[in-house]
């Protein structure tokens, strides 16, 4: 409901200047602005901090739990939904493990509106797939049995499949949910190009790409070009998403910033070196190495 209430209230405003930590900022930037105009946007200010702070507590601290705890409610549900579906057999094991690599992160990524601005809020919701870190490390050490967890993630059924790609998987969104948070361009690209992108790239690739690449044998111009167009068109989804709540600008920059880092990061995958380091490490690595330098 939360974030149903933010959708339906979006907010083009300006990110503070002065202070970081609040999402929106709508003061005049023109001199000379009447004293009546700037009460009142003192006023519209209060109201948008209260739509954003306190969208389930006036307390950032209990407000950021509330909002851990529904996040976290929503990821293992979509977990959930899909150990059902390989333990039913409704999609091959390829395919059902694909749908979870796409899904998850992107699913997540929509919940960071309900927490608050600042470090507070993204370490909360890094907590998220912090934990599935730790998860991933005791089912792939074998010390945590959960059949329904490894045959969802994994391609063979083998525990140990979980100490490489799916470890790497939940590590890249933590790291980008910590570090970049939402307002940067790279914690989207990051996430946008592992999750559409790379698991479009698989779909499109198995189901269409005939035509091989002429440095990679395993690898499909059909693919490639679906996981560039995937990550990208994502991003974009996510620039105007974010944008709604005044976290970041949309503008021709920021749309070159992510055409660059979704095709940087097909190029990566599409090459022998990717599969063997996995395309989990290399395609996250390279989003941010691209991002870090056309910004």
């Amino acid at each position: 409901m939360a974030l149903f209430a933010c959708c339906v209230f979006p907010l083009r405003l300006l990110k503070s200047n002065s202070d970081p930590s609040l999402p929106y900022c709508l003061f005049s930037r023109k001199k000379g602005a009447s004293l009546g105009f700037q009460k009142l946007k003192t006023r519209r200010l209060h109201r948008t901090k209260v739509v954003h702070f306190a969208m389930f507590s006036e307390n950032p601290v209990i407000g950021d739990l509330v909002a851990t705890a529904i996040s976290g409610g929503i990821a293992l549900s979509m977990l959930r939904l899909w150990e059902e579906t390989a333990k039913r057999g409704v999609f091959d094991q390829k395919r059902n493990r694909k749908l979870v690599h796409i899904s998850i992160g992107l699913v997540f990524m929509l919940c960071w509106p309900m927490f608050s601005s600042g470090q507070q809020g993204a370490i909360l919701a890094a907590l998220i797939p912090g934990l599935n870190i730790i998860k991933m490390l005791l089912l792939g050490l074998g010390i945590w049995k959960d059949d329904a967890t490894v045959k969802s993630m994994s391609r063979f059924g083998d525990h140990r499949e979980l100490l490489k790609g799916p470890l790497y998987y939940a590590l890249s969104i933590t790291y980008a949910c910590s570090v970049y948070w939402r307002y940067s361009p790279i914690s989207i690209g990051i996430i946008c190009n592992l999750c559409a992108g790379d698991g479009f790239a698989d779909i499109v690739g198995r189901r269409f790409g005939k035509q091989k690449l002429p440095y990679n044998k395993n690898k499909s111009f059909a693919g490639t070009i679906a996981m560039a167009t995937a990550g990208f068109v994502a991003s974009i989804g996510f620039l105007h998403y974010f944008s709604l709540f005044g976290y970041i600008q949309v503008s021709s920059k920021m749309v070159l910033v992510f055409l660059f880092m979704s095709l940087a990061a097909a190029l990566v995958e599409s090459h022998p070196l990717s599969s063997e380091l996995d395309d989990n490490l290399t395609v996250p690595l390279t989003s941010m190495l691209v991002g870090s330098l056309v910004l």
